[in-house]
């Protein structure tokens, strides 16, 4: 049997969506002929997700259409959670920025209630809402296509057999393209919420931020953003799929593709709090790092370490990071999936919906 080179594309990346432990074999159970409830493809040979409820009609894999659909999932699940959370994110940089005025959780809130009223705990959140809506659409919006872009490049055997890695990479480089566009309301944010007076929000902020420092100021931040960011998202995305994939493998039953949909993003929810507890941690020096950077003009990376130390960087506002980060996370895994099933397509990680590819017999 000879399989056109259309077709090889189509099919390397169903490793990504497939029960396979990580075995090229499991390539051929595709060839077989499709059980009722299997979804065939017969579209220039790519590969279409159908569910029971379509209403954007059939989505083929990694289309222009699945990457605006991931993109639009991303927005809504970045963008809407990061908001929610402002005043966990206001207390953060404060307690990384001035820890003897701001001790502790407690402590933190009485003094932002006392001085600001409820008002003070949604400072900077226009720039939060916009600059992490933005992340999010390139962040998930990428990560497939780069999935699919490296899994073409080593070839479908190396794919299967270091999945990790592939999902490392399409993370890593979704984000490194993110982060450029969330740096400057990530610099307008920090301010607007650490230094009383200085802007109400990012109408005024910006502006005042560009007449200052110019416009290279709204970057300065970025490469410790990038620090941030960067190992966060890998572990994000890494350790979310090979969770999710744990927990259908040997925590639950039932075959992910037996599941009710409610149920599939209950799992999607567990497995990216469990993923963001492991991306708090990692990432943490950097926040610390970008908070300081962004606070005091004209500092550098020496600067911060010497006043926090070592220690500090990495601990400092740990314990409320890990519980905002970790119910960040996995209200952001719901909402993505949940978007993804809306519009037909399947929820990340673990088995997904069989697919066939054209032209195999």
């Amino acid at each position: 049997m000879e399989v056109s080179k259309s077709s090889r594309a189509a099919l390397l990346p169903s490793f990504l969506y497939s029960p396979s432990s990580g075995s090229v074999e499991s390539l051929h159970s595709l060839t077989a002929a499709p059980t009722p409830t299997e979804t065939r493809v017969m579209n220039r040979g790519s590969m279409v997700i159908g569910a029971p409820s379509e209403p954007f009609g059939k989505i083929e894999l990694f289309s222009p259409m699945h990457y605006w659909a991931c993109a639009v999932g991303g927005v809504l699940s970045c963008g809407l959670t990061h908001t929610a959370v402002t005043p966990l994110d206001i207390l953060k940089c404060n307690m990384q920025i001035d820890p003897v005025k701001y001790k502790s959780v407690s402590s933190g809130f009485s003094v932002i209630l006392r001085e600001e009223g409820l008002r003070g705990f949604f400072r900077g959140w226009a720039p939060t809402l916009l600059g992490y809506s933005v992340q999010g659409a390139f962040k998930y919006g990428l990560y497939d296509y780069f999935k699919k872009y490296y899994s073409d490049i080593v070839g479908p055997e190396y794919a299967a057999k270091y999945k990790t890695l592939i999902y490392l990479a399409g993370s890593a480089s979704s984000e490194a393209i993110a982060d450029v566009f969330l740096c400057p309301m990530e610099a307008v944010k920090v301010r607007v919420q650490t230094q009383p007076g200085f802007a109400r929000g990012l109408s005024d902020g910006l502006p005042k931020l560009v007449r200052t420092e110019g416009v290279l100021g709204l970057y300065k931040g970025l490469v410790p953003l990038w620090g941030r960011q960067i190992p966060y998202t890998m572990m994000k995305f890494a350790s979310f799929e090979n969770i999710v994939e744990l927990m259908y493998k040997h925590a639950i039953p039932t075959p992910k593709e037996e599941c009710s949909k409610p149920f599939q993003l209950g799992v999607s929810f567990a497995g990216g709090y469990l993923a963001g507890i492991l991306c708090a941690v990692i990432s943490h020096p950097a926040d610390n790092l970008v908070s300081f950077l962004n606070n005091a003009k004209g500092a550098t990376v020496n600067d911060a370490v010497k006043k926090l130390g070592l220690w500090g960087l990495c601990t400092r506002g740990l314990p409320l990071r890990i519980v905002m980060i970790g119910t960040l996370t996995g209200t952001q895994w719901g909402i993505y999936d949940a978007f993804k099933v809306f519009v037909g397509l399947p929820t990340t990680g673990g088995v997904a919906p069989a697919v066939v590819p054209k032209n195999l017999d």
